[in-house]
């Protein structure tokens, strides 16, 4: 397929300060690099869907039941926002939700790793979802994309009251007789999931076009910091080990264990004695996919499977 415009004229009219609006005003890698990071963005929206409902049958009371579901039911609508978006670009998202394998859906490996209790649940708000915030914040504030722009808006809001909710059951349950063991025995299998999160350092990064292109405005390593400079103190609040610090000289918060490691999903255990590896190891690890997968997209396609039998 042959480009709309020109490279030079989209650097002209980003240049410009004029927002991409629709295929038109776009190069053929334009579109590739907003495809690729828009996937990303509804699958995982998608997939947090079932990971936090497997954790919300746990809820200890109703009104937190409820209070779960109105977070799964904003994490659907995300996801149908980002779908459309791509229907939007010629892509087919009934393809993509319903007769792609498993192992094809683009989201973090954290969400193929269960959340097996409340406070599992709640630290997935207090991190999943600030992580969320960090990369679709960029966006909103900075993204060249126009309708994904504006979509963002009630993204953002909603967003903010998952992470709202996490951190007020983190310091809830914090001030119950056992609360901080339980929370640190889920922190310290969460937090280095989540620095992983953001993706490869900036140094390895493969695909380069959505900053170049200002689809999104901040390296990886930058939102990496974002989401620490939040995250550490919080835990820092309610008394809880992380394995990061703030380097005093260079203002930059240091992982200070074995990073990146080997992780063992079954017993949710970082193998930190065995030293760090390489990122590359990691690629594996997350081209693999994690315990919950085939089943979170099972859980997700059965429904229109058993309706086209």
């Amino acid at each position: 397929m042959s480009p709309h415009i020109s490279e030079e004229a989209l650097k002209q009219r980003l240049s410009n300060k004029q927002l991409i609006e629709s295929e038109d005003h776009m190069t053929d890698q334009y579109k590739e690099d907003l495809i690729r990071i828009l996937t990303v963005s509804a699958d995982t929206e998608l997939v947090s869907a079932p990971a936090y409902y497997y954790a919300a049958r746990k809820a200890p009371s109703v009104n937190a039941m409820i209070s779960a579901l109105a977070i799964i039911q904003d994490e659907m609508g995300h996801a149908h926002i980002g779908y459309r978006l791509l229907q939007d670009l010629g892509v087919d998202k009934d393809r993509l939700v319903y007769e792609r394998e498993a192992r094809q859906f683009k989201y973090p490996y954290a969400f193929d790793v269960p959340l097996e209790s409340w406070e599992e649940l709640v630290v997935a708000n207090a991190f999943y979802d600030r992580a969320g915030i960090t990369l679709l914040g960029d966006i909103y504030k900075h993204s060249t994309y126009g309708p994904w722009k504006r979509a963002l808006v009630k993204v953002d809001k909603e967003e903010t009251f998952h992470l709202r909710h996490g951190e007020i059951w983190m310091r809830r349950i914090a001030q119950e007789p056992g609360g901080r063991e339980r929370l640190q025995q889920c922190v310290d299998w969460m937090f280095l999931l989540t620095v992983e999160w953001f993706g490869l350092p900036d140094d390895l990064k493969q695909h380069t076009g959505q900053l170049s292109y200002g689809i999104k405005a901040s390296s990886n390593d930058t939102l990496r910091q974002t989401w620490m400079k939040t995250a550490v103190p919080l835990c820092e609040e309610l008394g809880l080990n992380v394995p990061a610090r703030l380097d005093e000289e260079t203002q930059k918060y240091v992982v200070t264990c074995p990073f990146p490691a080997s992780f063992d999903a079954k017993n949710k255990r970082w193998e930190l004695e065995n030293g760090a590896v390489t990122w590359q190891d990691v690629m594996k690890r997350w081209k693999a996919r994690g315990p919950m997968n085939e089943y979170y997209v099972e859980r997700i396609q059965r429904g229109f499977r058993e309706m086209n039998v």
